[in-house]
């Protein structure tokens, strides 16, 4: 009995699951579609994070990166078997543009200089970025994948190419090789202290950073060679950010401990002229009272000298004034 399907625009989907190949399987079963979605915005990373270093390395803007672009290594019949396509690299000493157009390859005979440090993503075992055949001498069929053999990446890179250091990311293992040319050979360099590997003539290490998904992703990230993070430009941008709200809570904090420190000389002061006031009040009050006390004393002493005077006339009349 046949399953009943929903048809979206002209494409017929089974309302019931089937035993389909999920996103795990389909880009290994067919040699031209191994991308997955982590290869474009890890590029960007590793391009938008190292920019501003090269900028001051190179003040003319005298480099190039290359971004999934073809470098054609040799001029071959056809063309594909003498190019290959790293994920990431970076050419010192070139322009950026040529005759003021954007770079659709870079070609190896052209320049004459070749990249310093290629990167790949490893979007299977590795297998493929470790390959050092040579190329073959004529133009052999590859059983597996039905194409024209070519010479490996890992021989181009080291033999034809010989790129200075050579890295291969594996973002689902979370793993990193980097290799360096050393006598005409690679040799796999060890990772450092902090588990990068350093790249000392440009000052950099390259190494792997976890992000805070989960479960964590993986991501190649660079560092100076004190250990700080290159920053993307979203990264410095919210950096910036953060900054400013951190500047602006504390000119917040500020005015509100400026304001408190206001209102508690203020109350001081209050506090203090109340004080003032209440001793004021306190010595008015004394001194009214001492002077209530005069008035009295001298009424006391007028009523004294005036019954002496009665007295004194009453006696000069011949009368004594006891006996009255």
């Amino acid at each position: 009995m046949p399953q009943s399907s929903t048809t979206t625009q002209n494409v017929t989907l089974p309302e019931e699951p089937l035993d389909l190949p999920d996103h795990t399987q389909l880009p290994d079963s067919n040699d031209d579609f191994v991308k997955n979605f982590q290869e474009h915005p890890q590029s960007i990373i590793l391009t938008t994070s190292i920019e501003p270093l090269l900028k001051k390395i190179h003040p003319n803007g005298d480099y190039c990166i290359g971004q999934d672009s073809g470098i054609y290594w040799r001029f071959t019949e056809p063309p594909e078997k003498g190019v290959e396509a790293p994920d990431w690299f970076y050419v010192p000493g070139v322009p950026s543009r040529l005759n003021g157009q954007l770079r659709r390859s870079y070609v190896l005979w052209k320049e004459k200089v070749p990249p310093f440090i290629v990167i790949e993503f490893a979007s299977k075992n590795g297998k493929e970025e470790k390959d050092s055949s040579p190329p073959p001498e004529g133009d052999e069929i590859d059983p597996e994948t039905g194409k024209l053999k070519k010479a490996g990446k890992f021989w181009v890179y080291e033999q034809a190419v010989k790129i200075p250091y050579y890295a291969i990311f594996n973002g689902f293992k979370g793993t990193l090789e980097v290799y360096h040319l050393e006598r005409k050979r690679y040799k796999e360099i060890k990772a450092n202290r902090r588990g990068h590997y350093a790249i000392p003539e440009m000052g950099i290490e390259l190494g792997i950073l976890y992000d805070n998904q989960k479960p964590p992703t993986p991501w190649l990230r660079w560092w100076d060679n004190k250990g700080n993070l290159l920053l993307t430009g979203n990264e410095l941008a919210e950096q910036a950010e953060a900054s400013a709200i951190r500047e602006r809570l504390a000119k917040e904090r500020a005015e509100t401990i400026a304001s408190q420190e206001r209102l508690a000389r203020e109350q001081a002061e209050n506090i203090a002229s109340q004080e003032r006031m209440a001793k004021e009040q306190e010595r008015e009050a004394k001194e009214r009272a001492e002077a209530i006390a005069s008035q009295e004393r001298m009424a006391k002493e007028q009523e004294r000298q005036q019954k002496e005077k009665l007295a004194a006339y009453l006696l000069s009349l011949g009368i004594d004034p006891e006996k009255i």
